[in-house]
């Protein structure tokens, strides 16, 4: 038997920040108060803060086919860095999630990542993807039912991103009434892809800052607009990934007073950086959806703050620097890491009890993920944070396997000191 006692944090669950003691005994909370027990190791948490494992509902991890640019273990790594120990890893692989036995090999890698959770979308472009997802959720087999079990849902690309996962259009009905019939979650990448082609057409532009014109802000309001209609259609649940616009954001705000069942995610990308920051990030700024205005900006930390924006998902997304600088600038790929900077990011600004909320409870609940956060009983792992450490972020000290990050020499509050 083992026991390690976490004495003296500000525990945050929730019911609200409590200072209490958190003794765990072979790795399951045991007592949440004032412990008294002799534990094999004492942790003195004494101005901490104790987070249970946050979770990231919004990550690619690019294993398998992409292990260049990063793998499971690496981006594991960065993640339990930062306090997560829980993630949602998007399908758009090599080859993609869109069959059992590619969902089941990515569980199979997964397996090998200590004190690591990592649960798995399933990708749907064709009408073969469909069948295939409601034989999934439906059948009686053994290897089907634990599949199913981590599996969170299915992810919709609305148009092309990385991987060209883009959905057939003529399908995408479809699948909002299969996951309505069936209680699916859909997570979807929301831009509208003809306004898309008609602004990349008319683009003059060879700068990267051109990205955030040829994929403009009205697109992404469209697309939000038709995943609505249709989740309202066929009474299905749709999360709307990576909100970067205000416009968008009030869509959804419309949606929630209609009763709809419609949750959003922003990433901290979209909440720190502007289109005003592509002059100094370069092709370490592109991403879809792209960077937009400061005004849009501003507008999701309220969003946040007042509670419309459901969890903050980091989009985790590295790449090769070589890949972001070789060739034109339009051509780079898109994405950004940030699993292991978002935490310290949102707590410049936010309270603890409020990122429980966005990157605990929230995804938890929306996705059915089963975390009991600190509670007795529970197994979840005991993030400890220093809120008071005030430092830059760097490349150099972060674990991705790509080794860079846009936020390079960002000042930020709260840093993870240990995970239990």
């Amino acid at each position: 038997m083992s026991a390690i006692l976490v004495k003296g944090g500000t525990v945050i669950t929730a019911s609200g920040a409590a200072i209490a003691d958190v003794l765990k005994v072979d790795g399951v909370i045991t007592a949440i108060g004032e412990v008294n027990q002799t534990p094999d190791e004492t942790i003195d948490a004494t101005g901490h803060i104790i987070f249970p494992g946050l979770i990231d509902c919004h990550v690619h991890f690019r294993e398998p086919g992409f292990e260049h640019k990063a793998t499971m273990k690496s981006e594991a790594a960065s993640a339990i860095a930062g306090g997560v120990t829980c993630v949602c890893e998007m399908p758009n692989t090599d080859p993609p999630t869109v069959t059992v036995n590619a969902l089941q090999e990515k569980i199979m890698r997964s397996q090998d990542i200590e004190h690591f959770d990592m649960r798995f979308f399933f990708g749907v472009t064709s009408g073969m993807h469909l069948v295939t997802l409601r034989e999934l959720w439906t059948s009686d087999l053994e290897e089907f039912k634990n599949a199913k079990a981590r599996c969170c849902g299915v992810k919709l690309y609305l148009d092309h991103s990385t991987g060209d996962q883009k959905i057939e259009e003529e399908l995408i009905g479809d699948v909002f009434a299969v996951c309505g019939e069936l209680k699916i979650p859909i997570i979807a990448h929301c831009e509208d892809p003809e306004i898309n082609r008609q602004a990349k057409a008319t683009n003059v532009s060879v700068e990267v800052s051109a990205h955030s014109i040829i994929r403009p802000m009205r697109s992404e309001a469209k697309a939000i607009e038709k995943a609505v209609a249709l989740a309202k259609e066929h009474n299905a649940a749709l999360h709307v990934a990576h909100l970067s616009t205000k416009r968008g954001l009030e869509i959804v705000v419309n949606a929630k007073k209609e009763g709809l069942s419609i949750t959003c995610e922003v990433a901290p990308h979209h909440l720190m950086l502007t289109s005003l920051d592509y002059d100094r990030l370069g092709t370490l700024g592109k991403m879809n959806p792209p960077l937009r205005l400061p005004e849009d900006s501003e507008a999701l930390w309220a969003g946040l703050e007042d509670g419309t924006i459901d969890c903050v998902a980091t989009d985790h997304a590295p790449h090769t620097l070589a890949e972001k600088k070789e060739g034109a600038p339009l051509d780079a790929p898109s994405g950004v890491p940030g699993v292991e900077t978002a935490l310290p990011i949102l707590l410049t600004r936010l309270e603890p009890t409020l990122i429980h909320k966005v990157m605990f409870e929230t995804p938890n609940t929306i996705f059915g993920l089963g975390k009991q956060g600190i509670v007795e009983g529970s197994s979840e792992s005991l993030v400890i944070v220093d809120p008071e450490a005030q430092y830059e972020i760097h490349a150099k000290d972060l674990h991705s396997k790509c080794e860079w990050t846009p936020f390079e020499g960002m000042q930020v509050k709260g840093k993870v000191i240990r995970t239990v």
